[in-house]
């Protein structure tokens, strides 16, 4: 047996690929896939159906098992996930209790500003890396038990349960025999102390969570448990597990401390690895940690950006400036330049480095000139300024400049925004062959974990794609001021005078 099973759980899909390991490297075999429903019951309110996950989940795994001959073949399953997103469920039944809330939700930010009034943010991110932000899944934990009668009591008794979709999928998985999640994931709870990589009680107190609810933290690699037997036709063994942005850093090889990576998804997320030291962020990013593994516990710099290949989602099914999302590279290269049009894709907030959750889009420069074109160039454009942004914020932190940037998601597919992205920020973007970076990263921590290889050492047989910058100085930095002002404009929009943005 020599097949890894690879999870990807995501925030528009779930998906399962099978990988075959030959000679260290893992290649891919079969793969299934199942778009996922998204419900906003309110603005700012972004909600998952998890039993809607998990029968998606189930019935990707089958088909691609059966793809690739069947569960016999396989050694063990890696989970990457959605990070943040909270579940809850009954412990006796295995059944969810109300929607999940997704990462982007933002219905508790009135809880996150209170605590950050109260003086408790330096606290938090002290323990765990992160600032105080709905983003982040312990006031979520708490909302839903809210939503439930009784729910604390019964959370206390052992009666509910309470993790993130890592967690949710290993309970399923396992019949409800194990309820686990991995470091990487629980990093991101701010309920996890970054250093010793256990819950903390003070910080279960603060946000009214029952430490009683949360599950065991586990190593990225190694045995988790193992599937119910009547699920695949036999008991595999679960290897591996990590947030989906954590897998992707796994999965590019970015291993060693000054490494990065981002992914443009639905958002995108520039993760750096700082080797196996913490480090406290001066600039609103996030510490937090990278893998565990092997011994190792590697710890990165992290800057979310909210609304990536949503905002092109957004002109293409929100707005209909687009047929499919394909199109938008050749409508912004029918333009000579932007126009002096800039979008601020502030659609459920402002991630890194401002966190605005009060922020919203924000679109200036319109003329009686400006078209569809523009407004789809413009959102292309804005992933460039974002990344930006991070970088510079990486670059104020004490990190090494960066040289070269590894990149994977959907929206690498698009060579105008790569080779904005290489000019606005002057690096080389350098795109793997195999985009899949999340699941692979899954199966490589798995393929760990079970022992079919002993380091996660990538090594890609296909050369990458390459984009070098080209803009001159003075061309990128009008660019940049006019992005600056319209980060100000959005600012005020929210409620301010703008003068964070400068």
């Amino acid at each position: 047996m020599s097949l890894i099973l690879a999870i990807d759980q995501g925030t528009t899909s779930t998906r399962a690929i099978a990988f075959e390991v030959r000679n260290g490297d893992l290649q891919p075999v079969a793969v299934s896939q199942i778009e996922l429903t998204q419900h906003f019951p309110r603005s700012g309110w972004v909600e998952h159906d998890a039993g809607e996950i998990w029968r998606a989940t189930l019935q990707t795994c089958r088909e691609a098992a059966t793809k690739a001959g069947g569960a016999a073949r396989f050694s063990s399953i890696g989970i990457t996930n959605q990070r943040e997103t909270a579940v809850i469920w009954d412990a006796a039944t295995g059944e969810p209790l109300h929607r999940a809330i997704v990462w982007q939700d933002r219905r508790t930010a009135d809880v996150t500003a209170r605590l950050t009034a109260e003086g408790h943010e330096p606290g938090v991110q002290a323990a765990t890396g992160l600032i105080l932000d709905p983003y982040f899944s312990a006031a979520k934990f708490a909302w839903l038990l809210d939503a439930i009668p009784d729910g604390r009591a019964r959370a206390r008794q052992g009666e509910i349960r309470l993790g993130t979709i890592d967690s949710w999928l290993i309970w399923k998985l396992t019949g409800g025999r194990v309820h686990a999640t991995d470091a990487s994931n629980a990093a991101r709870t701010s309920l996890m102390d970054l250093e010793t990589l256990q819950w903390r009680p003070d910080l279960c107190a603060l946000f009214d969570v029952p430490i009683e609810a949360l599950p065991d933290i586990h190593a990225c690699a190694g045995l988790i448990g193992e599937t119910e037997p009547s699920l695949f036709g036999r008991a595999l063994p679960i290897c591996g597990s990590a947030g989906d942005q954590q897998a992707a850093l796994v999965g590019h090889g970015a291993l060693k401390a000054g490494d990065a990576k981002i992914t443009y998804g639905t958002g995108a997320f520039l993760v750096a690895n700082v080797g196996q030291t913490p480090v406290a962020s001066t600039r609103r990013l996030l510490g937090t940690l990278g893998y565990q593994a092997n011994g190792v516990t590697a710890y990165a710099l992290e800057g979310s950006i909210f609304s990536a290949g949503s905002a092109i989602q957004w002109l293409r099914d929100g707005v209909g400036l687009l047929g499919e999302s394909r199109q938008s590279e050749a409508m912004a290269q029918s333009l000579p330049d932007n126009g002096g049009v800039y979008l601020v894709p502030g659609f459920t907030g402002l991630g890194a480095p401002w966190w605005r959750p009060d922020a919203r889009g924000t679109i200036v420069g319109l003329t009686r000139d400006a078209g569809p074109a523009h407004f789809v160039r413009a959102a292309l454009e804005a992933l460039a300024y974002q990344t930006r942004d991070l970088l510079d914020a990486l670059s104020a932190d004490g990190a090494p400049p960066l040289t070269t940037l590894k990149v994977d998601g959907g929206v690498t597919a698009n060579s105008f925004a790569m080779q904005f992205i290489a000019d606005i920020c002057e690096v080389e973007v350098v795109r793997p062959a195999f985009q899949e970076m999340t699941a692979l990263g899954a199966a490589r921590l798995a393929a760990l974990g079970c022992g079919l290889i002993d380091d996660l050492e990538a090594r890609p047989s296909e050369a990458p794609a390459v984009w070098r910058t080209r803009m001159g100085h003075e061309d990128r930095q009008r660019l940049l001021q006019g992005w600056r002002r319209a980060v100000r404009a959005a600012m005020v929009a929210a409620g301010d005078d703008g003068e964070s943005a400068r």
